[in-house]
């Protein structure tokens, strides 16, 4: 067990987009797996309750559970009872050639994703840089 240090409430927040089409829960989880990708969220960091989070977006508190019960489910959170849900420390890769053949799999449907919404290697490659940089920006 790792020694916890929760975040300030202000350091960070989720966001929805409303217009993404893509589901509440999924745009949660996706937020919390960019921060931890980048470093904004570190094992052990503690994320809002399930009950701010609710409030915070003003939506249904199902869906922020859905949300973190699957992210627990994939090992990215923990939660202990009465003290809340944190993220958890990654375990490294046993299989390093499956962990690049999975990045790269991820990589191309990426790319196909942006590809078939229209956009060109480029743009998803400046796309990437702008949201690294703007997430570096932000944990300063």
């Amino acid at each position: 067990m790792s020694a916890r240090s929760p975040k300030p409430d202000n350091e960070f927040r989720f966001h929805l987009n409303a217009h993404s089409g893509v589901p509440v829960y999924r745009q949660l989880m996706d937020q919390v797996q960019g921060a931890v990708a980048i470093g904004r969220l570190k094992p052990g960091d503690q994320l809002p309750t399930i009950r701010q989070v609710a409030v915070d977006l003003a939506i249904n508190p199902n869906t922020v559970t859905r949300a973190y019960r699957e992210m627990e489910i994939r090992s990215l959170l923990e939660t202990q009872q009465g003290t809340g849900t944190f993220v958890a420390e990654q375990q490294a890769p046993a299989d390093l050639k499956h962990h690049h053949r999975h990045l790269k799999q991820l990589a191309t449907e990426t790319i196909a994703r942006a590809g078939a919404n229209g956009f060109t290697l480029v743009q998803l490659i400046d796309a990437i840089k702008d949201v690294g940089s703007q997430q570096k920006a932000t944990r300063r």
